[in-house]
This record gives C-alpha cells, structure tokens and sequence, in this order.
C-alpha cells in the first residue's frame, strides 16, 4: 500500500525496486505521489518488523518533501532494515552515512553496506559504487572497477548508469575504447529519458569522427534532449536550423530553440540570437508577446557583456523598443570590452556618427580589435577603412591582404573590392586577370556591382575574348538588382548585335 501511494500501480510491477530501487537515481516519485499516504502505510509496516517497509519508511523521511523530511528518523528505520540483511536497507543506510562521511574510515564503512547490498544484486548499489570509484570518493580513483560497477547496473535499466557507461567506453576510461558500444550504451539512457545523453549522441552525429556525420539523425537527438530542458542542446538545434543542416532551413523555428536556450542561461545562444536580430531574421514571435530585449536589459544592467550586446543591439535597431541610438552606443560600448561582435558595431557607430560623435580614428581602432581576433565583416570593414584613409593612414597593399582573408572565408563585398583594386588605379599592380577572377567570384554569391563590373569586362574583353552572350546575362542579372547603370551597357551590346540597316543606293 505504501508504494501504491507513492509510485503508483508501476511501484507494484517492480517488486521492491522503488524509490532509491529504480532505474533512475533517487526520484522524488510521480507528480501525484502521495507521500502523506505512503508514510502511514510504510509506517505500519516498518513497525510490524517488515524490512521492506523500514527501508521505504528511511527513503520517504530521507527523500520526501521537505515538510516530511527527517534525517534523524531515515537513519533509524534505514539502520533497522539494515540489520535484517534487507538489501535496500542496507543501500540507504550506506548512502546516508556517505553523505555524512568526513574522514576516509567513515567513507568505507558506509561503502561496505553499499557493497552488500550490491553483493545482492542490487542494481542501483552497483550504480553508486560506480561513482564511488570513479570520483574517488573516500577511496583512491579505480576506473576499471567503476567501469565494471557502471556495467552491472546499465545492464539492469539503471539509466544513469548506462549514461556514465557510454561515456567512460567512447573515451577509453578503465577499457579499451569501443564508440559504437559507448554510443549504444547512450542511446539507452537517451531513449529512457536522459537529456544529457540525448545530447551527447546528437553532438557524436554533429560533428563526426569515428562515426559519420548525419545531421538529420543529430537534430533528432538534440530535439529530444532540449524537449527535456537541456539549453545547449536547444541552441545546437537552433544552429541547424539556421543553417538548414539536417532540417529544413528555418530562421523562424531556428529563433524558437535559440530563444529556449537564452532563457535557459546559454550565453551563446544570446549571441546567436543579437546575430539574428543584425541579420534581420528575428521573427514576431521573439518579441511579441514575450519581448525578448528585457531579459537582454536585465543581464546587460547585472554586467552580463553579452546582455549588454544584445541590449544594444534591440536598441540599435528597434527590435521590442523604440529605436534609441545614443542608449544602444553606450551599451554596446560596454559591451566592447569583451565581445568582439560589439567591438565591430561600436566601431561602425562611431565611424557613421550614429549615437554618437562621429570619430574615424576610434572606429578604426575598435574595427581593428575585432578584425584582429578574426571576425570577417570587421577584416573587411577594417579593410576598406585602409583603401580609403579613414582614421588609419592609406595603405592599398595591406587592404588587399584583409579583403583577400576575408574573401577565402567567403565575403562578397570583399571579393568585390579585390576586383576593384587589381582593376586599376591603386598603389598595387594592375592585375585584369585577378579583378576579372574576383568580380566573377562576388557576381556567383549574388553581389549587384560585381554582376556589372564582370558583365563590363565581358562586354570589352578588358581581361580575355569579348563575350557579350555571357555579358548580357550578367548585366540583366545587375539591373535585376536594382543597378541602372547596367541599362547603358546592354543597350550598347543590342546596337553593337543589330546595327542600323544600311542604305541602298538612290535612296
């Protein structure tokens, strides 16, 4: 009766496998326990002498609410099921006197009774002598033995245990390595509820190695591991969202997860998140009804930098809040003493005068802390800044050297603004062939002057044979996108294909 009351029918399909019994480690029992209930029954068996009853009786005043809770009581009535031999007994009183241990002469006594109840087959005793060994707790680390206790216990449910299991097989502790068993092992505890393992497997199909990667099979794990509340597997499957990787790309769907995972305390996502935000990409649903920038300002008034990021992010481009440039530059501000995002955009706030004073010699300096450390739009930016003598004296040679970085990680405008140094002009050789490769390269992404630049070229043959069959194809595709000065050039190449009739003689 007092299991009943306290796990339901399931606690009577389990025969003495309750509370610290079961395949998940000290449950507080079902969201309906009645422990009231269960502590009056448990206390009738455990006075009649019931063994059984005495240890239940120890684990309710042990791991009740706090209203029941009783430490002094547990100890009694787990001491006392104990002294029948009574398997379970024997692990609560040991554990209980773990807890308490303060020297290493208590720590193996209270492991001698989880011993016994583990000699008893117990599952959950193997389970924390798996710990025990593992962390050392009370006795020197023994890996292969935690391995072993791990293993006894995972073959019995305990879902914990199948969880340590996994990860101790895949990174080789106590054992040989063996990933494909460690991940099954995983997979166990993933399937039986454990978000951290569910996490783990989707970060094994993620990233790849040993096993190949599959980002369908990844989002599915990480789906189920953030459903449980694990933020870091909600931004992980942001990110794979946002990217369209095993999924179908979803900036929306995307901003849901990552959201989850901000609120949830993930730095990271919050980052992902103001990214979204300067990307244009943030659904209503981010702000309106639950305005997102509050808890960007709450963290950004506690000192969070990242908080502080976002927060000026919101206020730079209005996102939930009337748009207040002068607040968002003193907060990015802030906030640029250790994010580099912010670096850059303080930067470019002060080099386009907005929220603050305009200052070309500040701006290079914060574009160029950001570029410093990498981040490609600062490279670029920086870049150009050297091209053109804003706030750093003029130097075409080093800006070819950043805009060709930031063209290898893929940017367009630096693509573009290569063609246009090796086109001519600069204080770098003229190159035709080169701006011809990288005025192709930007035109391919979809960059509208690079689509006229290379039609150009086309059209004159400046850098190999006239093609005006390609360059009239580039040229729509540059007046597609709204540059007009592309009309000129194509209606050059319609006078240059159908010239004016000539006349016939007498006329």
């Amino acid at each position: 009766m007092a299991t009943l009351h306290l796990f339901g029918v399931a606690g009577k399909t389990n025969a003495g496998a309750v509370g610290l019994f079961s395949a998940t480690i000290a449950p507080e029992g079902s969201a309906t326990a009645d422990y009231e209930g269960a502590l009056q029954w448990a206390q009738r068996a455990a006075e009649a002498g019931s063994a059984d009853g005495q240890s239940l009786l120890g684990y309710i005043y042990s791991n009740g609410p706090a209203t029941l809770r009783d430490e002094t009581q547990a100890e009694h009535w787990y001491r006392l099921s104990a002294a029948q031999n009574w398997p379970q007994g024997k692990l609560g009183y040991g554990i209980l006197m773990m807890r308490r241990a303060h020297t290493g002469e208590a720590s193996v006594a209270a492991m001698r009774d989880i011993e016994a109840a583990a000699a008893a087959n117990l599952p959950t005793a193997h389970y924390y002598l798996g710990v025990i060994f593992e962390q050392a707790i009370g006795v020197l680390p023994d890996l292969p033995r935690a391995l072993n206790h791990y293993h006894k216990a995972a073959e019995h449910g305990i879902r914990n245990a199948q969880a340590k299991l996994g990860v101790m097989m895949m990174s080789g502790q106590g054992g040989k390595a063996n990933l494909l068993e460690g991940e099954s092992w995983l997979r166990r505890a993933a399937l039986a509820g454990d978000p951290e393992a569910a996490a783990l497997v989707g970060d094994l199909y993620a990233r790849g190695g040993e096993l190949p990667p599959n980002y369908a099979e990844a989002a599915m794990w990480f789906q189920r591991a953030a459903d449980a509340g694990h933020k870091t597997a909600a931004r992980a499957l942001g990110m794979l969202y946002l990217t369209g990787a095993g999924v179908s790309r979803d900036p929306e769907e995307a901003a849901r997860w990552l959201q989850r995972a901000a609120e949830a305390g993930d730095s990271k996502a919050r980052v992902d998140i103001g990214n979204l935000m300067l990307a244009g990409e943030v659904p209503n649903q981010l702000t309106d009804p639950a305005p997102i920038h509050e808890w960007f300002e709450q963290a950004a008034e506690a000192g969070d930098l990242v908080g502080a990021f976002n927060y000026g992010v919101c206020l730079a481009q209005g996102v939930g809040v009337k748009q207040d440039e002068t607040k968002a530059a003193f907060w990015l501000r802030r906030a640029a003493d250790g994010v580099v995002n912010a670096q850059y955009w303080y930067g470019r706030m002060l080099l386009e005068g907005r929220g603050v004073p305009a200052d070309a010699e500040a701006a290079a300096s914060w574009i160029k802390r950001a570029a410093d450390v990498g981040m490609i739009e600062a490279i670029a930016t920086y870049a150009e800044m050297l091209v053109n003598g804003r706030g750093v004296p003029r130097d075409h040679e080093a800006a070819r050297q950043l805009f060709e970085r930031a063209a290898r990680a893929g940017h367009a405008g630096a693509m573009f603004a290569l063609g246009a140094l090796y086109g001519g002009g600069h204080d770098i050789p003229t190159d035709r062939a080169q701006a011809l490769t990288w005025f192709r390269a930007s035109a391919e992404t979809g960059h509208a002057l690079a689509q006229l630049m290379y039609g150009r070229y086309l059209r004159k043959g400046l850098a190999g044979p006239v093609d005006l069959h390609q360059a009239k194809i580039w040229l729509h595709r540059a007046l597609s996108s709204g540059i007009e000065d592309a009309k000129a050039d194509l209606a050059d190449i319609a006078a240059a294909q159908d010239p004016a009739p000539t006349r016939a003689a007498g006329d």
